[in-house]
């Protein structure tokens, strides 16, 4: 990877995801890629939404185009694709530090096989596995609302896809 292309990657990595405000798209794993055409100095990048019919995904190819030209980039195009579809498990490492750092707990992994069902969840506040689920819907679609029992902070999740 060229040193131009280095910098279009780290422009379109560093876009802040608008719902998750602790996480950039790169965290996220919803950054697929990004290309630039070496002759033309266009770049391509590549996104998949966390589901189909995100209402955020307007917004983030808005700010991915803006960080692109703060960088330099006059033209930048941002395809999304759909498959495969995006998955929890492609959020990183750092970004799950991130989300227990802001009291979000971090899904578990997707297994394949039966569906599982975790039976707690661990609050990112105290630790404790003794929590209770108070709403399968928080401010987004993709988290819900616990309460630690322990330490009884309320708290989001975000759902395991």
């Amino acid at each position: 990877m060229s040193a131009t292309e280095s910098a279009a990657r780290a422009a379109a990595a560093a876009v802040v995801d608008p719902e998750i405000r602790v996480l950039t798209i790169d965290d996220l794993g919803i950054l697929r890629g990004v290309e630039l055409d070496a002759a033309t100095g266009a770049v391509r990048v590549t996104i998949t939404p966390t589901y189909t019919g995100c209402p955020a995904m307007e917004l983030i190819r808005s700010e991915i185009r803006a960080a692109l030209a703060r960088a330099g980039f006059a033209e930048a195009t941002v395809v999304t694709v759909l498959a495969p579809a995006w998955s929890t498990d492609w959020i990183s490492a750092a970004g799950r530090e991130k989300l227990a750092a802001a009291g979000i707990a971090p899904p578990h992994p997707v297994t394949t096989g039966p569906v599982p069902v975790p039976l707690t969840v661990r609050c990112p506040a105290c630790g404790s596995p003794r929590t209770e689920q108070l709403s399968r819907f928080g401010a987004t679609a993709c988290k819900s609302l616990w309460r630690c029992q322990a330490c009884a902070e309320p708290f989001e999740q975000i759902k395991a896809l």
